[in-house]
């Protein structure tokens, strides 16, 4: 099968271990397979959990492999689950000595699994068991929360499905939008590109065609389609599968065509991204984008599986820790479905980039690498950028003969003036306030069709609404503001000079620095404008970085290949600006030392069938060494000579150099693909883009490029009563993620 793509949009990441995880367990596993050493163990006999970890059990059932000393005889194993024998539901390995089995029967909370050898108690595990509708460690469920399985269409995301075909998935059964589970194939024609549902499970279309595997097995290219409810959000899954021919595929039997490698498709970005199950992005596609469609096609083809949550998709959930539980439950269900894959890798452009980098850093495992396209770092970069530029155009629009346009666009940092409207205008992503007037292209409170009016916020008419932002969002993670009922704020910008940059060199004056920077003000709780500025919620600030939520680098992201090709390149207009990018890398680089698991390509577009080989020979020369290296070492050991940083002066000429932020043309790729700032940037703040609330230090003339005058000093004084931000220190609050953190209600790890 050779069907490719001659544009990026889709991308794909895996997972892996951190050092964190004993490198002897890991070189053991493959995939998300969470191998945890019992509890009391002797040392002869260990059991492991093989699809998720013991105790983060979803659904009432979980795959087990039982570990048994070379001398040990099959026949003197006994297992049992709580107090029942359960020995039979295991199949021996004799060539790894082990015992494998699917544990079903699991009662909510924590079980007790056993197992004896000559009737002794050999080893023990706890294993809990949470409800398949959750929550495990998201908090309480998000409320309201619309149930959408009759508006899910099963092949919403199949391009060119012939005829189209509406089944959906169905009403919901429950308050937890719980549904039921449907299975229905699809086959590709001969001499075809596009799916047709299969009109029989019993005989064969005439046209149906054949594809070879990468594992080398050809077979009716016919391909099984899962959907059903996990974590209250639709999941999806699709393999190759030939119901005519193969028996119904198991962990102890998976597909012929499966070659063992599973890719977590993610789906679009913010806004309008709460407060509803969704109603698009399974496992197969967005609807209506060809390319996504085609990348799939060839994928399956290939033998590939892939998997999806309609939770994972930014557009109809917007909370990553959220996003992170539907993918781990998931996964697991997968797993528990069709065995353990030897890798998993997630796809995500645009808000799919930060949907398999945040899951991927702050559940090290659930990924073994990440490809991401038109990146972002995370929701909040761009809310917070969006904001700061808010507060800009606020003040130019009143004051209009303060700043000449030149002059506004290089206190933005941005290209020009277009893009800069377009950044500010994603402060919409944190005003809860519908149809607000403000600059030409703002829409603030963005809602999805599928949730109604009736729930929505109104200050005045529906005040204790569902609102939303990406704050009110994830509250269960920031927290609940005592004073208003709503989710506390981490937006601050105290001592925040904006303008620095253009003030030191000489394109504004002292005067135009001191006025904007004395009346550019903040939001209040609904985002209108006030004369004060921001001062953020440090309890807010604080979970934002230990939950994740603002992307940090350092515990998944330390280790997996991550693969970062530009997109479509467009500082001109639309908000995907290359800068994105580069703050990725400098807060892994940042957090690890180096982000020498990090490769990027630049281009317009970059010639994604290199791109995806790349990568993917990257992950699996990462699986298959089977030392005791630890995975960072692992990636940088098999680094492939073509993954190195470069850019794509067309589709045949690839520039190799290290890929810099800026636009002077010191660098080939610099001057091909320039690149530009934004408001705090330009305020003197990081690259990386990581600082949500700066430590202040008094005003020092030194830091200045011009000399104020008496009576400008004093203003300036007045201006920053509390001091500047001093950005060589960290952030307050500032703190690394934490992983697998638990906001409720497992008791493990759970953050007060």
């Amino acid at each position: 099968m050779n069907i490719e793509l001659g544009c990026v949009k889709l991308l794909s990441p895996q997972n892996t271990f951190t050092k964190s995880i004993a490198v002897a367990i890991s070189a053991l596993l493959m995939g998300f397979a969470a191998t945890v050493h019992a509890e009391n163990g002797t040392g002869a006999v260990h059991i492991h959990t093989l699809s998720t970890q013991p105790n983060l059990i979803s659904g009432g059932d979980v795959l087990v492999r039982v570990d048994l000393p070379l001398n040990a005889k099959f026949d003197d194993v006994q297992i049992k689950l709580n107090s029942d024998d359960i020995t039979s539901a295991f199949v021996a390995d004799k060539t790894t000595q082990t015992l494998t089995g699917l544990v079903s029967g699991l009662r909510l909370g924590k079980n007790k699994l056993a197992a004896q050898l000559n009737g002794k108690e050999a080893d023990r595990l706890t294993l809990t068991n949470y409800p398949l509708s959750g929550p495990i460690i998201s908090g309480p469920h998000q409320k309201p929360f619309v149930c959408t399985g009759e508006q899910f269409k099963i092949y919403s995301g199949v391009y060119g499905i012939e005829p189209i075909d509406d089944t959906t998935l169905g009403a919901a059964l429950d308050e937890n939008c719980s549904a039921k589970t449907k299975i229905t194939y699809l086959y590709l024609p001969t001499n075809g590109n596009a799916f047709k549902p299969l009109p029989s499970t019993t005989e064969l279309p005439a046209d149906v065609a054949k594809t070879t595997t990468l594992n080398g097995a050809t077979v009716n290219f016919i391909v099984r389609v899962e959907t059903a409810t996990i974590d209250r959000g639709i999941y999806q899954s699709t393999i190759l599968h030939d119901p005519i021919s193969e028996p119904a595929p198991s962990w102890r039997m998976p597909p012929q065509g499966w070659n063992k490698r599973l890719i977590a498709v993610e789906g679009g970005g913010c806004p309008g991204g709460w407060y509803q199950q969704g109603t698009i992005g399974g496992s197969i596609m967005l609807a209506g984008v060809a390319e996504f469609s085609l990348f799939n096609i060839s994928r399956l083809g290939e033998g590939y599986a892939l998997f999806g949550n309609t939770l994972q998709n930014a557009s109809q959930n917007c909370n990553a820790v959220l996003a992170g539980e539907a993918a781990l439950m998931s996964k697991e269900h997968f797993i528990e479905t069709f065995g353990v894959p030897s890798f998993t890798v997630s796809a995500g452009a645009s808000g799919g980039s930060y949907g398999s980098s945040q899951l991927a850093d702050v559940w090290p495992g659930l990924f073994d690498g990440i490809l991401i396209s038109s990146t972002f770092p995370d929701p909040l970069g761009i809310a917070f950028s969006g904001a700061d530029g808010h507060l800009l155009t606020h003040y130019f629009s009143q004051n209009p003969d303060a700043l000449t346009p030149e002059q506004q666009v290089a206190i933005s940092g941005y290209k020009n003036m277009k893009a800069f409207i377009d950044a500010a205008n994603q402060a919409g992503r944190i005003d809860p306030v519908a149809e607000r007037k403000d600059i030409d292209g703002y829409k603030s409170a963005a809602w999805s069709p599928a949730v109604p009016a009736s729930v929505r916020y109104d200050s005045i008419k529906n005040p204790s609404g569902a609102r939303p932002t990406l704050f009110d969002a994830a509250k269960a993670i920031y927290g609940i503001d005592k004073k208003t009922g709503f989710a506390r704020s981490p937006f601050d910008n105290v001592g925040v000079q904006y303008g620095l940059a253009a003030l030191n060199s000489g394109v504004i004056t002292a005067q135009q620095f001191l006025d904007l920077n004395k009346k550019v003000g903040g939001y209040d709780h609904d985002f209108n404008y006030v004369q004060k500025r921001v001062v953020g919620d440090i309890h807010a600030i604080r979970r934002a970085y230990q939950s994740g939520l603002q992307l940090s680098g350092a515990a998944g992201l330390a280790a997996i290949p991550v693969f970062d090709i530009s997109g479509t390149i467009n500082e001109d207009a639309g908000y995907h600006y290359q800068w994105f990018h580069f703050a990725q890398r400098e807060r892994m680089a940042s957090a690890n030392g180096d982000a020498n698991n990090h490769v990027m390509w630049r281009g317009n577009p970059v010639p994604f069938a290199d791109a995806w080989s790349t990568f993917i020979d990257w992950v699996a020369a990462v699986n298959a060494d089977s030392s005791l290296l630890s995975v960072r070492e692992k990636t940088q050991l098999h680094k492939p000579q073509k993954a190195i940083d470069g850019c794509w002066k067309s589709a045949n000429e690839f520039i190799a150099e290290p890929q810099s932020f800026g636009r002077l043309p010191s660098t080939q790729c610099n001057a091909l693909f320039p690149s530009y700032a934004f408001p705090r940037f330009i305020a003197g703040g990081p690259l990386a883009a990581d600082i949500i609330k700066c430590q202040l230090k008094p005003i020092d003339k030194n830091d200045y490029a011009v000399a104020f005058t008496a009576n400008e000093f004093k203003k300036l004084s007045e201006i920053f009563s509390q001091g500047v931000c001093d950005w060589s220190k960290p952030g307050v609050a500032q703190t690394r993620a934490i992983p697998r953190a638990s906001y409720g209600p497992v008791p493990e790890n759970f953050q007060q």
